[in-house]
Parts: structure tokens; sequence; C-alpha cells
């Protein structure tokens, strides 16, 4: 599991940013996203983040990864509708 949150002034490459997170994980919050994937999955969102993005980011923006071992994700507290996040829902229909 990797938490990325992330801070830019440009809504543009604000915008760019957050779109390539959505394609792997979904928002915790409006500037954090969590990505559950495979390790490999993960190693390539952090190549294509130095290799892509990285040449982007101005002086005053920020990217900050917290990679999140499986033991502490269970671990991980959570209130308010976030403790629904890790639930399955079934539906009847």
């Amino acid at each position: 599991m990797l938490i990325v949150s992330y801070d830019f002034t440009d809504d543009k490459r604000r915008a760019k940013f957050a779109k390539f997170l959505k394609k792997y994980g979904p928002r915790m919050q409006y500037s954090v996203f969590s990505l559950h994937n495979s390790q490999r999955i993960l190693r390539n969102i952090l190549s294509e983040i130095d290799g892509r993005y990285k040449k982007m980011f101005g002086k005053t923006d920020s990217v900050v990864l917290f990679p999140v071992c499986e033991a502490c994700r269970g671990k991980m507290i959570r209130y308010g509708s976030a403790k629904h996040d890790e639930e399955d829902v079934v539906y009847f229909g």
C-alpha cells in the first residue's frame, strides 16, 4: 500500500497528477490517495512519478509518499466515513 499526499499551486498540474493517481486507487482526502496494488505496480507508479512528473514540480509544490506495509495497514485507525473504506459491501437486487 502506498499513501500519496500532494499540494500543487498550479490547477492544471494538480488535476493532471490527480488523474494519474485515480487510475491506481481511491481518494482518502482531496489531495490524498491510497494505492493498493502489487509491489511491481507500486514500483511502476514511483518510477512514473520520478520520470514523468518530478520535472513538473515547482518550488512550492510538494508530493509525499508513505509506503505502508500490510502489518501497519491493519493497524490503521479510521474515524467517520473513512472507517467504512475497508469494508466489503454486498448489494441484493
